[in-house]
């Protein structure tokens, strides 16, 4: 039984975002974009709203009337009902099924104790009092790992901890029918309870002492008597330590954070093993591990993501976020990504496929073109306005061609400043620091505005002379991208104007506008510099 689709509304910058998930998922994206609140959706999901947390704390802009829902289709449900414990739950379940192998299940604010099922697309309209609980036993069992869960919290000993849980279900029963585990209970019971016993008999002369001041304030007191009860099995393992031997040994609360965070991880996994053997035989888990990534080396983290995978190889579906490149740069069965933005103050995750995953991974290094992962070739152009709407184009219409990383030139994404000192220091690094770039990268620049930058280009084309002798220069007939669209698309100095209003107007519209209606025919006639640098960039490229 697994996710099939997740469909949030208004939970908190997360206005309205519907994702189809595979078996292995990794979520991507910069701080405070989203990724944990997507993650916490899913928990308010399964598990509710915490204790004394008002809906307003969780409701897109924290104010107003607006519904809050999370829901999620599940496939699968046939064979997943047939993993439950309770008979009674199982029938009710199997009823309400029928023959249908997909369910629905919402949670919203309007009533958040209750869940909405659908079956067939059809609400169920009278759930039984109590239902919750079946629910619960029949949906794919929940962990979610998040950064405020720390290695204490799961491997202390406790009634509900996964450390508490797997020692209690493993050793209570095998003691019970041990000889050496009932000779200690005698030998207990000797020694404090026997009146042959030395202790027996100090604590009854310290009683006995209580007793004669205690008397003198209440005189009808006959007896003080001091006895130690056998204790509980749970109460052996109170005090549980682990040590773990790395070539030294010590407790692993003595361990950096790095090896906390993976013995932590590894509890988990061998909870989740053990429950599938036992109470939970062939459920399914759902794992949601919110920064996969936190205090582990990048060969660790590399090591964890194989691990995850093999979870979701063996019917357990797994969703990671990260901001480790280590984690999107492998390509794995069953792997999806997506990368989580936020424009105007809203959440949403797209998923990337190869041609955006090389972006991906050049944003996660720090965007700075000396730590990209040696893409074919390079296409520098001026801003992100450009860098959007070429790899758009490059997506829908050539996907068959060389894999390019194509680098927008400006250092301040705000101010968006175009200049031939921001196309200088992108081609430093990759024509010149780098040289085996130098005779391939492909530069695209718009008309200079004035002619201080006409300058500033014929000192930057004669200091690197090559570029314009091996076709390697391009530039735009006009300055700014907007005018050079085609004519349905084309925009004026004022119309440009109002698009900076907004921060990301003009790339926004660039991708979700021109670059998405715009057919290959209009682009390669009526945009043909732009296409005759892509061509280039592709004829230079390694093979």
């Amino acid at each position: 039984m697994k996710i099939n689709k997740i469909l949030i509304e208004n939970y908190r910058s997360v206005k309205h975002e519907e994702t189809v998930p595979s078996e292995f998922n990794i979520f991507v994206g910069q701080n405070n974009h989203g990724k944990t609140n997507i993650f916490e959706a899913i928990e308010w999901f399964f598990n509710g709203s915490r204790k004394d947390e008002p809906i307003d704390d969780i409701r897109y802009g924290r104010t107003g009337q607006t519904e809050v829902y999370v829901e999620i289709e599940f496939s699968g449900t046939l064979d997943g009902v047939e993993t439950m414990r309770n008979e009674t739950g199982k029938t009710k379940m199997k009823k309400l099924l029928g023959e249908s192998d997909v369910i629905t299940i919402r949670r919203t604010s309007n009533n958040s104790k209750t869940r909405i099922i659908s079956i067939d697309g059809k609400e169920i309209e009278k759930i039984p009092m109590g239902f919750d609980n079946t629910l619960n036993d029949f949906l794919p069992k929940f962990e979610y790992i998040d950064t405020r869960k720390f290695y204490e919290d799961l491997a202390k000993y406790g009634k509900s901890t996964p450390i508490g849980s797997m020692l209690s279900g493993v050793l209570e029963v095998l003691l019970q029918e041990n000889d050496d585990y009932r000779e200690f209970r005698q030998k207990f019971d000797e020694l404090f309870g026997s009146e042959q016993s030395q202790v027996k008999a100090e604590l009854d002369k310290l009683s006995g002492k209580v007793k004669i001041y205690l008397e003198k304030q209440f005189p009808e007191c006959v007896k003080v008597e001091f006895t130690v009860r056998q204790p509980e099995f749970e109460e052996l393992l109170k005090n549980f330590t682990t040590t773990i031997d790395d070539g030294f040994v010590t407790g692993a609360d003595e361990k950096g954070d790095g090896m906390q965070r993976a013995l932590m991880l590894a509890i988990i996994q061998t909870y989740a093993d053990y429950r599938k053997e036992n109470e939970d035989i062939g459920k399914s888990f759902l794992f949601l591990i919110d920064e996969a990534e936190l205090h582990l080396h990048p060969s660790a983290q590399r090591n964890l993501k194989n691990a995850l995978h093999e979870l979701s190889l063996k019917g357990d579906q797994v969703f990671v976020n990260t901001h480790s490149s280590v984690f999107v740069a492998d390509e794995l069965e069953n792997q999806k990504i997506f990368k989580v933005e936020k424009n105007d103050r809203q959440t949403s995750a797209r998923p990337i496929d190869l041609q955006d995953k090389h972006m991906v991974v050049y944003e996660l290094l720090g965007g700075s073109p000396s730590d990209l992962l040696l893409p074919r070739n390079f296409l520098i152009v001026e801003g992100r306005s450009e860098e959007t709407f070429l790899s758009k184009i490059v997506k829908r219409f050539y996907p068959d061609k060389p894999i390019i990383q194509i680098v927008f030139a400006s250092g301040d994404i705000n101010k968006q400043k175009r200049s031939m000192e921001a196309i200088n220091a992108v081609y430093v690094p990759l024509g010149v620091t780098s040289p085996v770039y130098k005779g391939r990268l492909v530069i695209l620049c718009d008309k200079p505005k004035d002619k201080k930058r006409e300058d500033d280009k014929k000192r930057f084309l004669s200091a690197n002379n090559h570029l314009e002798s091996n076709k390697q220069y391009f530039e735009s007939p006009f300055n700014a991208l907007e005018k050079y669209y085609p004519k349905k698309w084309v925009k004026n100095d004022k119309e440009i104007k109002k698009l900076d209003e907004d921060l990301n107007g003009k790339m926004l519209f660039a991708r979700d506008v021109v670059a998405q209606e715009i057919t290959k025919d209009q682009f390669e006639r009526e945009m043909p510099i732009l296409y005759e640098a892509l061509k280039r960039c592709w004829e230079l490229a390694f093979k």
